[in-house]
């Protein structure tokens, strides 16, 4: 093998790392709990060679929760890392635009319906597409948008959004009150179905994967962009569509979770540069590893209840943010 060629394996060790480290937390997911299961015992039931207690808690318990926290958290990361270079600013993230927020109002209106857990989830779907679309028609005007009135009219959006959010609390049935919050405070208790957004995580990383170069030229300016050739505009469209997506779809199975797009890219941009080559497949796979612990945490911090897998998120994002702000000054 030539040096060169070596050299070009090293860079994407990385990658291998955190592919190991998100199997490693997958096994833990499904061994650590109120019951706790040897790592053997864990491998047979997988494949087969358990029944009753076991075969409960691992196939219809644990492994649905861990796969989806895997590609929730995954699709938020690799969403924080599209928003970021969209909007050339290593702290942005797209629940600063509101789209979390619009989730949550539809989520809750349908709550206060009445409606099962499938309209819910399709309710909040359709509430995050509702504020991306409203987001950048706002931005947009007559004219075209900046990063800079993008993302002032996401805040402000957000704002009210929040202010919605307090208001269906208020009016809302006592009874009715402590799902709505916990889904606000984002819960992996309920997200059953991870066929869909692993799928997405795949299709967006598949989709992502051609156009890494361009993002690469992207991050350095919009001009130094166009001057090299790249379509700049449809190309920032289709970052800020697929972003949004990703959002909606994360949202959709665990709500309201923060710091997974916010902090995972960036902390992997101060580790591998920034060649999102290397930054959104590392993003999908620290993001998709960082739920699953801070899940697997949460609903054993203080068994047999279980904690909102956001309150652990906004525990540990919170000292790490701060922390990287004081080493950026």
């Amino acid at each position: 093998m030539r040096k060169t060629d070596f050299t070009t394996s090293r860079r994407y060790w990385p990658l291998l790392w955190l592919t190991l480290a998100a199997l490693l937390a997958q096994g833990a997911a499904l061994s650590i709990g109120s019951v706790a299961l040897s790592p053997l015992q864990v491998l047979e039931t997988l494949l087969g060679h358990q029944s009753g207690l076991a075969q409960t808690l691992v196939l219809e318990l644990r492994l649905p929760r861990a796969l989806a926290a895997l590609g929730t958290g995954a699709l938020l990361a690799a969403a924080g890392a599209l928003m970021q270079i969209l909007l050339r600013n290593p702290l942005a993230d797209p629940y600063v635009l509101g789209l979390s927020g619009g989730a949550a109002v539809a989520a809750l209106l349908a709550m206060l319906g009445g409606l099962s857990l499938a309209l819910v989830s399709g309710a909040a779907f359709c509430g995050a597409l509702f504020s991306t679309l409203l987001v950048f028609g706002l931005a947009r005007g007559t004219g075209s948008w900046t990063p800079t009135r993008l993302l002032l009219t996401g805040i402000v959006i957000a704002s009210g959004w929040g202010a919605l959010i307090s208001f269906l609390l208020a009016v809302g049935p006592v009874e009715q009150l402590p799902g709505m919050l916990y889904w606000l405070m984002g819960d992996m208790a309920y997200a059953r179905h991870y066929g869909p957004v692993l799928l997405a995580a795949l299709v967006s990383w598949l989709l992502l994967l051609p156009l890494a170069r361009s993002l690469n030229v992207l991050a350095r300016g919009p001009l130094q962009a166009a001057a090299l050739g790249v379509a700049v505009r449809p190309l920032e469209w289709t970052l800020y569509l697929v972003a949004s997506l990703m959002t909606a779809i994360a949202v959709t199975t665990a709500g309201s979770i923060g710091f997974i797009g916010l902090l995972v890219p960036h902390m992997l941009r101060l580790w591998l540069g920034n060649d999102q080559r290397l930054i959104i497949p590392a993003s999908m796979l620290a993001g998709g590893t960082l739920l699953t612990l801070a899940d697997t945490l949460a609903r054993t911090l203080i068994a047999p209840q279980q904690l909102p897998v956001g309150v652990i998120t906004a525990l540990l994002g919170v000292p790490t943010f701060l922390f990287l702000l004081y080493r950026s000054r």
